[in-house]
């Protein structure tokens, strides 16, 4: 595989490079199993349209650097959002910017999720077109779990992709979802070993971006018109409860819990060598 970098406008921990028309979109904070911040979240609103605008571009694979697609939001980011009104209030218009941008986009985005895909990284999974998973791999939305509201993709999308009551029962308890159940229920479309998820992602990639491109943007655009009028119905009241949730007590004893500094382990004893046998 030859890529070459693409000069995208997103900040220092998205990645974007060209294998001719298939454009690779890594989330880049692998140090932090590549969980939100608020460079990636805005780096991700603003890449959709620029995506959209590059001429030479057919299909997208979406992946994460390291061992994570992207394990959630980084907690020291949530507690800013929590004590900052104006860091919120432009924090929820990048979340509508990602989700709208994302179903909107007409090129066709096959997911590589390498990794765990937990909060805004199973958003992500549950508004791509084609999922490739690791079989070691899992889904989670914790937001309740925390004392925030959902907003920003999965149960949004879910009822279109699973049932409602599997839906209503994931985005409750945020349980993990390994990457076999995540296919059995519709979440996903194809689990392969750890080492081969990039490279199968690849090949569907090329494929669809050898077929005839406008036959297959306005084909997505038929199938995703469905998946719009969900997210459109849905994420203005979404983003508010979110919003609101932000000052929920809940929230903030969790916060508080998380970011309490670790109290170092006592060294365990030395254990007393065994007398050989048969002295």
């Amino acid at each position: 595989m030859s890529t070459a970098p693409v000069p995208y406008d997103v900040g220092p921990h998205l990645l974007v490079e060209a294998d001719g028309p298939v454009r690779i979109v890594r989330l880049n904070r692998p140090e932090a199993l590549n969980a939100t911040n608020h460079e990636l979240h805005r780096g991700l609103a603003g890449l959709w349209p620029q995506l959209d605008a590059d001429a030479e571009a057919r299909a997208v694979v979406l992946t994460g650097n390291g061992k994570a697609f992207s394990a959630g939001g980084d907690f020291t980011y949530l507690d800013e959002l929590a004590r900052d009104e104006d860091l919120r209030r432009v924090t929820l218009a990048h979340g509508r910017q990602i989700v709208t941008g994302m179903v909107a986009c007409r090129l066709p985005v096959i997911a590589a999720v390498n990794g765990p895909a937990v909060g805004l990284g199973c958003s992500l999974v549950a508004m791509s077109d084609v999922v490739f998973m690791a079989e070691s791999a899992h889904l989670a939305d914790p937001h309740v779990m925390v004392g925030l509201v959902a907003a920003d993709g999965g149960p949004v999308t879910w009822p279109l992709l699973t049932s409602l009551q599997l839906a209503k029962e994931y985005a409750f308890t945020g349980d993990r979802i390994p990457a076999t159940r995540a296919a059995e229920i519709g979440l996903v479309n194809h689990v392969c070993p750890d080492d081969e998820v990039f490279a199968r992602a690849m090949a569907c990639a090329q494929r669809i971006a050898g077929l005839p491109a406008q036959a297959v943007q306005d084909t997505k655009r038929i199938l995703n018109l469905q998946l719009e009028r969900a997210v459109l119905g849905a994420i203005d009241f979404a983003l508010s409860a979110e919003d609101r949730s932000f000052g929920s007590p809940e929230l903030r004893a969790n916060l508080d819990r998380l970011l309490a500094p670790k109290e170092p382990k006592e060294p365990k004893e030395p254990k007393e060598p065994k007398e050989p046998k048969g002295s």
